[in-house]
């Protein structure tokens, strides 16, 4: 069975202030086909571009039941995903640990169903890594990548993975940047 890999990433210019812009881009991957989605919008937080390039990932597919690997820097969105944080947020009403509401429980509310319909497997990568750079210390940052994710990855997905979500990150870019130019 060929796997989908969506490769994601988001950003913001400004995150934290009233007037920002942020931006999602995410690649997927199937077989020998690749698709790119990005966009933006204005007022939002670092956050809720990492969960809607996710979300548009999501809603990209064509077909249920895929496996699915998502790849993303966001601990966030990942530890979410791979702590069940979503579990105990549903048990609580939406409520998180500290009894506040769930920060972008709009944007969970959709991502959530697609567990339902795929086998989807989450795994976190460094983010803003120019794999270019001869200073780089590519076996450490090998090494975290591998103890992030608990299981045996060779190199060369590593590098894959590393170099697809700065692709990622580069989208999420252009999505700020056609916000800005408008």
């Amino acid at each position: 069975m060929t796997i989908l890999k969506i490769y994601t990433d988001g950003a913001c210019s400004g995150n934290q202030h009233n007037e920002n812009i942020g931006g999602w881009g995410a690649v997927l991957v199937y077989g020998a086909h690749e698709k790119e989605l990005w966009g933006g919008e204005r007022n939002t937080t670092n956050n809720r571009m990492e969960m809607m390039a996710l979300l548009e990932g999501f809603q990209a597919i064509t077909r249920d039941n895929q496996c699915i690997e998502i790849y993303s820097d966001s601990a966030y969105l990942m530890d979410c995903f791979r702590k069940k944080w979503y579990v105990k947020w549903l048990a609580n009403g939406w409520m998180n640990a500290q009894k506040k509401p769930v920060e972008n429980k709009d944007l969970w509310e959709k991502l959530l169903p697609f567990l339902n319909t795929h086998d989807i497997r989450f795994f976190r990568v460094k983010g803003h890594v120019n794999l270019g750079s001869a200073a780089l210390d590519k076996e450490k940052l090998y090494q975290q990548f591998v103890e992030w994710n608990g299981q045996a990855f060779r190199f060369e997905d590593f590098l894959e993975a590393t170099a697809m979500n700065h692709r990622a990150d580069g989208l999420a870019n252009r999505g700020i940047d056609e916000i800005r130019n408008k």
